[in-house]
C-alpha cells in the first residue's frame, strides 16, 4: 500500500486493454484481500485502486457484499447538487478530510468479461466511487479539503 506523501499516488494512471484481463484477474485477487485486511484492522474499506497499490492502471475492486471489478470507470453526469462528508482513505488510515462529493453520478465500466456496466450512484457509492475514480486520476482526498480546517485524526 503506497501512503501519504508517495509520488505515486499523484500519478495518473492508464487505461487497460481486453489484453490485459488475465493480469487484471490476479491484481483483483489482491485488491480484494487488501479491503478485507484493512476492514479488519481499521472496521472500514469498501473499495480500493489499483495505484494505491502501486499498479497505475484504470482499476477499482469494490468489496461491500462481495468483490467487484470495476475496469476502466468513467464517472458522468455529476448532480448539481454536492454533499459534505468525512472521507477515509486506506493511504492515510487514521486521518479523516472534510470534502465535498457529488450527490449523484452516473458510473460506467468493464467488469472482467470485458462486458460493459452503468450504474446510477447515489450518496454513499456515488461518494465512493468519485474517491476511487479521483485516485486513478492521481488526485487524494486532502486535495479535496473543505478548508485548510478540514482534517480531524481518528
Amino acid at each position: 500500500m503506497l501512503m501519504l506523501g508517495d509520488p505515486g499516488l499523484y500519478q495518473v494512471s492508464m487505461e487497460l486493454q481486453p489484453e490485459d484481463v488475465q493480469d487484471v484477474q490476479e491484481w483483483a485477487i489482491g485488491l480484494d484481500g487488501i479491503i478485507l485486511q484493512f476492514r479488519s484492522r481499521y472496521g472500514a474499506g469498501r473499495a480500493v485502486a489499483a495505484p494505491q497499490m502501486g499498479i497505475f492502471k484504470r482499476l477499482v475492486c469494490m468489496h461491500i457484499d462481495a468483490p467487484v471489478v470495476m475496469i476502466n470507470p468513467i464517472l458522468s453526469e455529476m448532480s448539481a447538487e454536492m454533499f459534505e462528508i468525512w472521507d477515509d482513505c486506506m493511504c492515510f488510515p487514521n486521518l479523516l478530510v472534510r470534502v465535498k462529493r457529488h450527490r449523484s453520478c452516473i458510473l460506467q465500466f468493464r467488469d472482467l468479461d470485458w462486458k460493459e456496466h452503468t450504474w446510477h450512484l447515489k450518496d454513499d457509492l456515488s461518494e465512493l466511487l468519485q474517491h476511487e475514480v479521483d485516485h486513478l486520476n492521481g488526485i487524494l482526498a486532502t486535495q479535496r479539503a473543505i478548508d485548510n480546517c478540514a482534517f480531524q485524526w481518528r
